[in-house]
């Protein structure tokens, strides 16, 4: 099946009366789902979750990173939370804990007998003085010794076979401090491993173009790495900058899908002292442009101290299921630099959901019209929610615009048919959709049949 996302620039070529949007997620009622509860789960701060979904053994696989040393803010009572200003542990220490599910919703934390902790290894921690480690399992990788990948703070790269024997982590060529969520991935369209990080930059002026109150501020931003071998690494090179200093490029997890590569980009605000994660989507991993940018995909939660309401920090990557998309992420009570509570939880987004194309004026319909692409008389599958009394109207174009076929579809719908094989119609062609109470996302060529 070959796919095209809408929120790709490349894939349209006219819009009317429609804007691009992010979509809607939701939050999981079995929320949250894990918490610190071991003595040396003493802060999960962001969390810097990882998940996997291991087909071959059945199970969700989740690394995370709580401080093992740090003060612990569970023994505190909730006001001391709110009116103590937070200090960090003077021997504050970091390290990688493992867990698993069966179905992604329960989890346990087994022992796994690594690492020491006060002299026991009773527990579930598979590294120790590890910051910001982002792993994944590396289906291409041949050495078996290699399958398992780590990008963590320093920069610096680990390998293991199964997840919880990891090797000494090794300096890469890259000065970059990594003080976040550091991630990689294999991009097959490069035939490369890409690594994402942060690196920081002083502004002398907001990025608007005020002047500020200082000479300087330090911001944020999103920076990228590549490699053939995971070892030797290219110099850093920025991404992704903030719109302006107040909102603030925490981390980027991205992933694959489509033929391009999205990003769940989690926004630091400055002020406010929360943070939230947002879209973004690259069709090379160097090039980015946010999607609905001001709007976050997956936002905190709206009562103080409930478990998610100070910071959601997405975790890498999410679990695509047949009928839903899993987004797991760290949630934090309060604050970023307070005394707060962390947390594994859970979002869900119908598929191809990331972000599509609504009405600007409800009052009339809304037009869009895809560049023309290569049609070999496939079936055409669209998806879009389609609210009550709402509508969306495809149209097969031809090269000179001629209406080829039309269908007219007034509930959502997901990889639904809208134009049949037409095996007669052949070279390039446009689809048009007249959108009404919709939410457009994207379209299909069923290569399968």
């Amino acid at each position: 099946m070959k796919r095209y996302l809408l929120l790709n620039k490349a894939n349209v070529s006219l819009v009317s009366n429609l804007a691009l949007q992010v979509g809607s997620v939701e939050k999981h009622p079995s929320n949250p789902l894990f918490q610190e509860t071991h003595p040396w789960e003493q802060r999960f701060d962001n969390l810097y979750g990882n998940i996997v979904y291991d087909s071959e053994e059945g199970l969700y696989k989740c690394w995370y990173s709580p401080f093992i040393v740090a003060h612990r803010t569970t023994e505190m009572t909730k006001q001391q939370r709110l009116d103590i200003p937070f200090k960090a542990h003077p021997d504050q220490e970091m390290g990688v804990c493992y867990a698993e599910s069966k179905d992604g919703i329960c989890w346990s934390k087994p022992e796994v007998g690594r690492v020491g902790y006060y002299g026991k290894k009773n527990n579930n921690l598979v590294m120790r003085s590890v910051h910001g480690a982002g792993i994944f399992k590396d289906d291409v990788e041949e050495d078996p010794n290699r399958r398992y990948k780590m990008l963590c703070q320093g920069l610096q790269v680990g390998f293991s076979s199964n997840g919880i024997e990891w090797s000494p982590t090794q300096k890469i060529n890259c000065e970059l401090p990594g003080d976040t969520h550091n991630n990689a991935i294999w991009a097959s369209s490069l035939q490369k491993y890409v690594g994402f990080t942060r690196d920081w930059h002083k502004i002398d002026r907001d990025l608007e173009g005020a002047e500020t109150k200082t000479n300087h501020r330090w911001c944020r931003r999103v920076a990228r790495i590549e490699s053939e071998d995971f070892l030797h690494w290219s110099e850093a090179k920025n991404v992704l900058d903030a719109d302006c200093w107040e909102l603030q490029p925490y981390a980027m997890t991205v992933f694959p899908y489509a033929d391009i590569y999205l990003g769940l980009l989690v926004i630091h605000d400055q002020v406010t002292d929360r943070a939230w994660t947002e879209l973004a989507f690259s069709e090379d991993t160097v090039n980015w442009e946010r999607i609905d940018s001001g709007r976050a995909f997956i936002g905190c939660g709206e009562s103080e101290l409930s478990y998610d309401y100070g910071c959601v920090y997405a975790c890498a990557r999410p679990v695509f299921l047949n009928n839903e998309v899993r987004f797991y992420y760290g949630g934090s009570d309060w604050l970023h630099f307070g005394w707060r509570k962390g947390c594994l939880a859970l979002a869900t987004m119908r598929p191809d959901g990331f972000a599509g194309y609504r009405q600007k004026d409800t009052d009339r319909s809304g037009r869009l019209v895809s560049n023309f692409f290569l049609y070999h008389g496939e079936e055409i599958l669209v998806s879009a929610d389609i609210k009550p009394r709402g509508f969306l109207i495809t149209r097969l174009l031809d090269k000179s615009g001629g209406v080829v076929f039309e269908k007219k579809i007034a509930k959502t719908i997901t990889d639904a048919s809208v134009v049949p094989g037409m095996p007669h119609v052949t070279g390039k062609v446009q689809l048009e959709f007249i959108v009404s109470s919709a939410h457009l996302f994207s379209f299909a060529l069923n290569t399968r049949k």
